[in-house]
């Protein structure tokens, strides 16, 4: 299916996505992405039917061809103190003020956000499937959280964050419940089925 390459009919309209929400360990991470009107890309599509290959490749051809794009972390500390919602939308919020070019219009995937400045927006659901400049951002957004994960990894192999990048994984929680969690993980978040409550 081909993507729109626009919503709003603003030529400065920026695709924001968030990757991460899910997750019980590492950041949430947002990218903005403003597209020129003539992108293009064969297998350009909502990052989560892509195989993890075809998101590599795409990511430094979306980086090169962008109008403008940007990508910001949201810790996870700061998830446990605002919780994911308020931080997945923080993130977005911070990536579209790191555009270099200020955006005329946000169209946003998902269904919740708060208004940006003074700057019109659109939530779309399942909008990385629909529309070029979300989709854009949902790879970014995605292949730079999975670089972190892979990137710390290395100090904590027994939860396998190469493989899972933090999400719940039946070998992520088996590995909790061994060795307790680390300075990664999301304290407010439930990390085992059975928890009620950890002790910090």
């Amino acid at each position: 299916m081909m993507l729109d390459s626009n919503f709003s009919g603003f030529a400065l309209e920026a695709g924001t996505d968030e990757a991460g929400r899910g997750c019980l360990a590492g950041p949430v991470v947002a990218a903005a992405v403003i597209l020129p009107k003539d992108f293009q890309h064969p297998f350009l599509n909502d990052s989560k039917q892509l195989s993890e290959k075809k998101r590599f490749e795409l990511k430094p051809f979306i980086e090169e061809h962008a109008v403008s794009y940007a990508v910001e972390f949201v810790w996870q500390h700061e998830i446990d103190t605002i919780n994911i919602l308020n931080a997945s939308i923080l993130a977005m919020h911070k990536s579209i003020d790191k555009l270099t070019v200020i955006p005329e219009f946000i169209i946003v995937d998902g269904n919740r956000f708060k208004p940006f400045k003074k700057i019109p927006h659109q939530t779309i659901v399942k909008g990385d499937s629909k529309y070029l400049s979300i989709a854009a951002a949902s790879i970014l957004a995605k292949t730079y959280r999975d670089l972190y994960m892979e990137e710390i990894h290395a100090d904590h192999i027994h939860y396998n964050w190469k493989k899972n990048k933090g999400y719940p994984t039946k070998e992520h929680r088996e590995a909790i419940r061994k060795y307790g969690i680390s300075d990664f993980h999301r304290k407010s978040f439930r990390l085992l089925p059975e928890q009620l409550h950890f002790d910090f």
